[in-house]
């Protein structure tokens, strides 16, 4: 069940919704979603796993696509989208909660394409509005073939997010962080990338992986992740303070689903106990951190988490 509740209704929506949720792809190309075939799921199977697991996985999957001659499908197109397998367009088909559901989304995204707009002007730069695509279980991106399996994500080599609505329901039911602000914190995180896709950050980040050990460039990860939760607290405190969008309660929403996605939680959840080294999103309480520390002081430089001295 959707909880919608802050201060949404009547406000501009973003042109920039693309739906395509009546769009789908054959069977087997679902089977290998994720950027890259199913090596797109890899990193959040190691944030759950951690390394035992994920090789114990990946001999599993290997062996079963080799003897059954599908290996393609495991070691993916590149992440070329061009080279999907087509998908067929059907009439979208919603309910009225998901109807008002995408609505609320289109306004979340308007508002913070006012915030960041603002916020590069102010910097004497120009903020390039990102798409948000709306799919059900598989979508094909520049990055490969997403998966409603890994979540809501952002693909920098097209510079778009992806959403299936479903994941709001696991949010409110498997994680525990209800409500349309949770929601709307998803949604900021996410758009947080794509900031910094705009700054070089990502670009950076990922050179710099290149050369690091899979510790290492956990760790790099985790800043990076830990910067868009910032990010999305700073959108918070310019739509407080700016547009009185939030309503009392909203910010604890906000806070319940940081801390309810931390590594931490996701992997004793899974298995009973945490691997650190393992972490590439950041504990439930430095999500939480972070985000406040955003919402608080509502500017870039409090969120460069990568001179941090800690997290």
């Amino acid at each position: 069940m959707w909880v919608i509740s802050m201060r949404w209704r009547g406000r501009r929506q973003s042109s920039n919704v693309v739906d395509k949720r009546g769009s789908r792809m054959p069977r087997m190309a679902r089977l290998g979603a994720g950027g890259g075939g199913i090596m797109r799921l890899l990193p959040l199977v190691f944030r759950v796993l951690g390394f035992k697991g994920t090789l114990i996985a990946i001999v599993l999957v290997v062996g079963y696509s080799y003897f059954s001659g599908d290996l393609q499908r495991f070691l993916g197109d590149g992440g070329m989208a061009s080279s999907q397998p087509g998908s067929t367009n059907q009439p979208v088909k919603q309910s009225e909660a998901e109807k008002q559901l995408v609505e609320f989304v289109s306004t979340v995204l308007a508002d913070t394409e006012d915030s960041w707009n603002e916020l590069f002007r102010q910097a004497g730069q120009s903020y390039r509005e990102p798409r948000l695509v709306l799919f059900r279980e598989a979508v094909a991106t520049a990055c490969g073939t997403g998966s409603a399996q890994i979540g809501p994500f952002y693909c920098p080599a097209d510079q778009k997010v992806y959403l299936d609505l479903s994941f709001f329901d696991e949010l409110q039911r498997r994680h525990g962080a209800p409500g349309d602000f949770a929601q709307a914190y998803v949604i900021a995180h996410e758009i947080g990338h794509h900031v910094q896709t705009l700054a070089g950050i990502s670009a950076k980040v990922h050179k710099a992986k290149q050369s690091l050990s899979q510790v290492e460039a956990n760790r790099l990860s985790v800043k990076q992740e830990l910067q868009a939760d910032c990010y999305a607290g700073i959108w918070a405190h310019d739509a407080r303070r700016s547009r009185q969008v939030l309503e009392a309660g909203d910010i604890e929403e906000g806070l319940a689903a940081a801390s309810a996605i931390g590594d931490d939680r996701l992997q004793k959840q899974a298995r009973g106990y945490v691997t650190p080294d393992s972490f590439t999103h950041g504990s439930s309480e430095q999500r939480v951190a972070w985000f406040k520390k955003g919402l608080s002081e509502g500017t870039l430089k409090a969120c460069d988490t990568f001179a941090a001295g800690a997290l």
